[in-house]
């Protein structure tokens, strides 16, 4: 009889831990499912922030590239003005300059040259009349003189291999 009950007894713990064990077991996969979920929404919802992100910073670089063309389009433009600008001062320089005299011409570029203006007075030497470039040559100090008569030199040559 005591056997029985031993064996009654054990059987009824061992029961009762095995419903203790599932119900546990239970419990925990509840909890593990409940922490997918949310593990699946907090996951769910960055990704829609993301995307929100991207499709925001897809927005704006969209907008910078169009500002960039504009900017570019823009600094084209100016650039043209820009370049008309600076050939009709050209000509009214050489305009100014054809009706000068040749002394007073000679001096300005010799204060050019010495300024460091070299280009600009071979620029508007190359487009003066011969006539006026001889008498200038006349007026200007001799080191200029032998500079700019150098660079004409090279310029003929370069000009006739391209002729």
């Amino acid at each position: 009889m005591i056997y029985r009950f031993l064996i009654t007894l054990v059987f009824a713990i061992t029961l009762n831990a095995n419903v203790e064990t599932s119900s546990s077991l239970t419990r925990q996969k509840m909890e593990v499912l409940e922490l997918k979920n949310e593990l699946n929404n907090f996951y769910t919802e960055k990704e829609k922030e993301y995307q929100n992100n991207k499709k925001e910073i897809e927005g704006i670089l969209t907008k910078i590239e169009q500002e960039k063309a504009e900017i570019k389009r823009l600094y084209e433009k100016n650039e043209e003005v820009l370049k008309d600008i600076r050939a009709e001062i050209k000509k009214k320089s050489i305009r100014v300059f054809e009706q000068m005299k040749a002394k007073v011409a000679a001096e300005i570029f010799d204060q050019m040259i010495l300024e460091g203006k070299l280009e600009d007075v071979f620029d508007i030497i190359l487009r003066l009349k011969e006539s006026n470039i001889s008498n200038i040559m006349k007026f200007l100090s001799l080191e200029n003189a032998s500079i700019l008569t150098q660079k004409l030199e090279r310029y003929n040559k370069d000009k006739d291999r391209r002729d």
